[in-house]
């Protein structure tokens, strides 16, 4: 297959954008678009290239005295209909095109076009961000290559809408369980309801009062949730057991042990198993890099409200923010687009910040 990432396209992050969201990369299918991009990154004599699975990094060693990371997932949500891309006016829809492949077009973009930037940079392309944090390419590389992933600040091109999204919030789920005695539903005083049993976890996440957190400035407004439930055996039958599982978006100011105290705490009296956890990211405004970044933007920080990568890095000690063209607001939607002037706008201030031009 002729890679579609030529020179022309690379030289056009709208372009690019549109090329990258036409090859289809569902989480646990990026090989075709991480061999196109490796190939641009090893035409590039400024990079050092390496691969791990579907992750790829390209690297410049320039000597300079700071290192900075550019990063970026290739995999999307399963097609809703948005395939391939379309343009309607200033706008490109498709699969991808919030989430996050307009923000990995300003990455290579800068990858290939920028042979001498002010930093040393490291370009992430990774896969699976999308499912489960065992596939996770930045997890899969900080298990295996950590020293790939030494910088001194990190940036994540997740969508922003052009602002910059400090920090991350936590995020935990749990399995809430209740128990009763099956029985015949025509003799159902005879059994207990494990599924009126779950009413009081309901009643309990809907009076539920969650805080908002103000941490340097940005405000980060929490979530408790029903999010599914299981239950019931047969059309005849009282259930004996019934799942409520729960999801917990938490301020970067708890940690994932303080976040599961809370969770036991609301749901006391009720069998609480949490499957799953991962804790948020503080803001990392005060580091000299994100004060150089934000004002290269010249906007304010906001919260992120979700969980990224950042956190992979605030736990390594590494400074990051959020900032890409997509709106998060139509990520993983059926009429998912980016704006042209996004796009543009983005790649703008990237290269002023990376140049310092």
């Amino acid at each position: 297959m002729l890679n579609p990432l030529t020179p022309e396209v690379l030289a056009d992050p709208v372009a690019l954008t549109r090329a990258l969201v036409d090859i289809e990369s569902v989480s646990r299918n990026e090989k075709e678009i991480a061999d196109c991009v490796e190939e641009v990154l090893r035409g590039a004599a400024h990079l050092s290239v390496e691969r791990f699975g579907n992750t790829v990094m390209a690297r410049t060693d320039l000597g300079r005295a700071q290192r900075v990371v550019l990063a970026g997932h290739l995999d999307t949500v399963p097609l809703a209909g948005n395939f391939p891309s379309t343009v309607d006016g200033d706008k490109i829809y498709g699969c991808g095109t919030s989430d996050m492949k307009s923000g990995d077009a300003l990455a290579l973009h800068l990858a290939v076009t920028v042979p001498d930037p002010r930093y040393d940079v490291t370009y992430f392309f990774y896969e699976a961000e999308e499912i489960d944090s065992q596939y996770n390419g930045l997890n899969l590389v900080a298990r295996a290559h950590p020293e790939w992933l030494a910088a001194d600040f990190a940036l994540l091109l997740e969508p922003t809408y052009g602002a910059v999204e400090a920090g991350c919030q936590g995020t935990m789920r749990a399995i809430v369980r209740t128990s009763g005695r099956r029985a015949h539903s025509a003799r159902s005083w005879r059994g207990v309801n494990a599924i009126h049993a779950a009413g009081e976890v309901l009643r309990r996440l809907e009076a539920y009062t969650a805080r908002t957190v103000t941490i340097d400035g940005c405000e980060y407004r929490e979530g408790l949730n029903a999010v599914r439930v299981a239950g019931g055996i047969a059309g005849n039958v009282i259930p004996d057991r019934c799942e409520v599982e729960v999801n917990y978006r938490f301020a970067p100011d708890r940690s994932a042990a303080q976040a599961e105290a809370h969770v036991r705490e609301v749901l006391d009296g009720f069998e609480v198993e949490v499957t799953d956890s991962a804790g948020g990211a503080l803001p990392g405004l005060t580091a000299p890099l994100a004060q150089e970044f934000l004002a290269a933007v010249g906007a304010a920080p906001v919260a992120k409200l979700g969980w990224t990568d950042v956190a992979r890095f605030a736990e390594l000690g590494v400074p990051a923010l959020n900032f890409g063209p997509g709106d998060p607001m139509l990520a993983h939607a059926s009429d998912e687009h980016v704006e042209v002037g996004k796009i543009n706008d983005g790649a703008a201030v990237l290269r002023r910040w990376i140049t310092a031009a």
